[in-house]
């Protein structure tokens, strides 16, 4: 089965450096066949007999690369899922986003946050996804650190155009 792991803030500070070379390899060596990346920000394709764990990655990460990162599994079909429920329209490709949880969303704490906290960014709940526009861009965000102070479970977020490209890859 084809699968895309999303690692959490690769790429993004000095701190958080990982060659691409060296995540393939690294998936490669975990048995997984017909490995890529595709950008630098952490995005794997990878083909698997055996369902992948997260949690698998993140410990080889940590212990062959010196990281700790957070790495969110889907397959090629929950991909297309993602991107065949969405539930808004996308307006601007670069500030419309998905927010890939590493499990379902807690409803109760996303009922606990106002609308308003947020404006003018908008965000709808999907099953293990939170869709979200950024109107004004992603510079200096609302929503993500009010979601990030709430949330006890591991996400990361990608701009619609990497989701789509990461689903024609897996579907390629």
């Amino acid at each position: 089965m084809r699968y895309v792991a999303l690692l959490r803030g690769i790429n993004v500070n000095p701190r958080s450096r990982l060659a691409m070379s060296d995540l393939r390899a690294l998936l490669a060596g975990l048995g997984h066949t017909d490995v890529r990346t595709h950008l630098q920000s952490g995005n794997a394709l990878f083909t698997a007999e055996e369902e992948p764990q997260a949690a698998d990655i993140e410990r080889r990460i940590t212990d062959e690369l010196g990281l700790s990162v957070a790495v969110i599994l889907r397959t090629a079909g929950e991909l297309r899922s993602v991107v065949r429920e969405n539930p808004m329209e996308v307006r601007d490709p670069a500030k419309f986003a998905v927010v890939f949880l590493a499990q379902a969303p807690d409803r109760e704490v996303l009922e606990g946050i106002d609308p308003a906290a947020y404006a003018p960014e908008e965000m709808r709940v999907g099953r293990r996804e939170l869709y979200v526009y950024f109107p004004d861009g992603l510079r200096r965000p609302r929503l993500p650190p009010l979601l990030e102070k709430r949330s006890k479970a591991p996400a990361t977020m990608r701009n619609w155009n990497t989701v789509t490209r990461l689903l024609a890859l897996a579907e390629s």
